[in-house]
């Protein structure tokens, strides 16, 4: 079984900045990526950034150079840094994780409000 824990989400000011974490446990292979995907009320998941093992990253254009995504391997745990929140950054932000086996995991989301 694996479980996927959030953290982190909250209510915040347009402008104002939040810290996600989201750590792994459970049985698995070793992990190939970590990332974040979100969705907000009445739209379809989205993916918003992800991390290899090795560190390589990638963002949705409407977050790039808002947010930062890192991990820490020994943990198992990645977090994402958000900064000059958005209102249309409000949506339920879910953790992901792929193995080494293909296999993805999902967390059960932490709500993210962004207040105008």
């Amino acid at each position: 079984q694996v479980q996927l824990v959030e953290s982190g989400g909250g209510l915040a000011q347009a402008g104002g900045s939040l810290r996600l974490s989201c750590a792994a446990s459970g049985s698995f292979f070793s992990v190939r990526y970590m990332g974040w995907y979100r969705q907000a009320q009445g739209k379809q998941r989205e993916s918003v950034a992800g991390i290899s093992s090795g560190g390589i990253t990638n963002y949705a254009d409407p977050v790039k150079g808002r947010f930062t995504i890192s991990r820490d391997n020994a943990k198992n745990t990645v977090y994402l840094q958000m900064n000059s929140l958005k209102p249309e950054d409000t949506a339920v932000y879910y953790c992901w994780l792929q193995d080494a086996g293909l296999a993805n995991y999902w967390g059960k989301g932490t709500l993210v409000t962004v207040s105008s």
